[in-house]
């Protein structure tokens, strides 16, 4: 039996002869009626030589219509054990066979109790026709009160049994036989629709109980008929009940699931799911709903991946944006940091010591940068790493926040390089370089792999001016674009003004100011 999500666990009997059962006991229920109905109202009506034909003709169709129904709804049932014990062991059959099961399954309601309507169909000419043959007349009445017998009981087992049939088959069926199909996509499967549905039910429920004791009353009838009266009205207030419980499990209790999915995913709970296989609306909503809430996984899992590169914050600002992931120009603070002679140090020390230094100098900067001042850490760039500073990372003051934030890398690194000493190792150096101004930012890359990060000549610029930095003799450069930029006073120093790669004239570059 399917133990995921949805299966209903083993039943007490098995699931074709529960659907066997569930379609019997409305047909035994209307049966009965139909009984009573010819003992007090039909039987007095008739003289001795027609109630012979009669009862005669009872055996008969017994004997001979209703075994052949039932010999046909058998072989339906038992042509569905050999494919329901193979679903359950998951040996599925090829794609034909396994197609015309599933439709099979799903109009199952329908081929019983088409079985059912027509040996109650037959029923009123088959007995009038065997009664007129009779030597004695046919009271009239009974031209009016037998097909009124036939009506009521064919009304009550009809519209139960379909929802009786559908009910099991959905609850022990589906589950076995749509492991991998969804049954409201199923071709040539004639489901149920809503409003058909509400139909039935209400004729069910409402319109054959109360059509019952109109015939009844209208009808002529023989004596005092008031004890069937009652037990038709008995019987219809019974019906009225198992038609609520019915209309629960089919209808309700999918509007109950998706309101309770709804709300789960209203408070962020990405992995609820509904399990109910429906063949009919109500199954394409469902359908329709579990792909929703799969597509909202899969871009919270994009979500969760890009912030691995940018921060999750940050990545849910950007995917926020208008412009999405799409390349935007825009004003911003570029900062480059790059540990200085790390490549001659790694290549004297154990590779696993120098990941482990490595991870420490990082995973320190990327906190003063993201966690302390806004920015994001763009990109790993060995030894190195590249941030940006903008309004959308949530800095309108970015040239501020870089400046602060690498003066703050600066403090943190005498403090990586103090536990350094304390093991032995020697102290690490590092320069810094921002600038300030305009950059695309955006996705490039091919459609296969892109990378999210900014790029124009102020990159360019903010990568040169961490190279001054051991030129110049200092841990931090900032461009007079940068210094610009700044809101709040900042102490800078001077440095002669310098060439870089790709300027057509030296640039002005300032340190910070010694306290």
């Amino acid at each position: 039996m399917d133990r995921r999500p949805g299966a209903r666990g083993r039943p007490f009997l098995h699931p074709l002869l529960l659907v066997a059962l569930a379609s019997l006991l409305p047909m035994l229920t209307g049966s009965a009626i139909n009984i009573w109905f010819n003992v007090t109202n039909i039987d007095p009506l008739l003289t001795e030589g027609q109630r012979t034909i009669f009862l005669r003709t009872v055996i008969v169709y017994n004997l001979a219509v209703y075994p052949v129904l039932g010999a046909v709804g058998a072989w339906l049932l038992l042509s569905l054990r050999g494919p329901y014990r193979d679903h359950a062991r998951g040996r599925m059959a090829d794609a034909a066979q396994r197609l015309r099961v599933q439709r099979r399954v799903i109009n199952l309601p329908w081929y019983l109790v088409g079985l059912a309507t027509v040996g109650w169909g037959l029923c009123a000419p088959v007995f009038l026709g065997a009664l007129a043959r009779a030597p004695e007349p046919l009271a009239p009445m009974v031209y009016a009160q037998l097909p009124v017998s036939f009506a009521i009981a064919a009304m009550i087992s009809i519209t139960h049994g379909f929802f009786a049939v559908e009910l099991v088959s959905q609850r022990w069926l589906y589950p076995v036989f749509f492991r991998d199909a969804l049954p409201a996509k199923i071709p040539g499967a004639f489901a149920l629709s809503l409003r058909t549905r509400g139909l039935l039910l209400a004729l069910s429920a409402g319109v054959c109980p109360v059509l019952s004791l109109l015939l009844l009353t209208l009808v002529p009838h023989p004596g005092d008929n008031v004890a069937f009266t009652m037990a038709v009205g008995g019987l219809g207030i019974a019906l009225g009940l198992v038609t609520a419980w019915l209309l629960g499990r089919l209808v309700t209790e999918p509007v109950d699931e998706l309101r309770r999915a709804t709300q789960a995913v209203a408070v962020g709970n990405l992995e609820v799911a509904i399990p109910d296989l429906r063949a009919d609306e109500f199954g394409q909503l469902i359908d329709g709903f579990n792909t929703m809430v799969a597509e909202l996984r899969a871009k919270r899992r994009l979500e969760e991946d890009f912030g691995r590169h940018v921060g999750e914050r940050i990545a849910r600002q950007i995917l926020a944006r208008e412009r999405g992931l799409g390349g935007v120009e825009e004003e911003l603070t570029v900062l480059f940091v790059d540990l200085r002679d790390f490549t001659a140090r790694a290549t004297a020390a154990k590779p696993e010591h120098v990941v482990a230094v490595l991870n420490v100098f990082l995973s320190e900067m990327v906190e003063v940068i993201e966690e302390r001042h806004g920015g994001i850490v763009n990109k790993f760039l060995g030894d190195g790493l590249m941030a940006l500073f903008a309004e959308w990372t949530g800095r309108a003051d970015h040239a501020d926040a870089a400046v602060a934030a690498g003066g703050e890398m600066v403090q943190r690194l005498a403090a990586i390089n103090d536990r350094l000493g304390a093991t032995g190792d020697p102290p690490l150096a590092m320069g810094v370089g921002i600038h300030t101004g305009r950059a695309v930012v955006g996705s490039i890359g091919s459609p296969r792999r892109m990378e999210y990060t900014a790029i124009g000549d102020t990159v360019n610029v903010a990568a040169r001016v961490e190279s001054l930095t051991k030129t110049v003799g200092t841990s931090l450069l900032l461009t007079a674009a940068a210094r610009a930029a700044l809101r709040g006073p900042v102490a800078t120093d001077e440095v002669p003004p310098q060439w870089v790669k790709g300027q057509a004239e030296p640039i002005l570059v300032f340190r910070l100011a010694k306290s």
